[in-house]
């Protein structure tokens, strides 16, 4: 039996919101719509694999 040795290939992102400048942590592949926790803007949406950002991404977590 072979087994294949699999990395993390999901990260996440450190995301500033364009109207509040909050920042927020936000998953790659996120599966439903993530909202700004201070002002409910739209930071991230999903689109069946990746999540597409709308918001500055400051970092990157892997």
């Amino acid at each position: 039996m072979v087994r294949q040795l699999r990395e993390n290939r999901s990260r996440f992102f450190k995301v500033k919101c364009p109207d509040c400048e909050n920042e927020q942590m936000v998953f790659e592949k996120a599966s439903t719509t993530v909202e700004c926790v201070v002002c409910g803007k739209v930071l991230a949406e999903p689109s069946g694999g990746k999540a597409q950002l709308r918001a500055e991404v400051l970092a990157t977590l892997e």
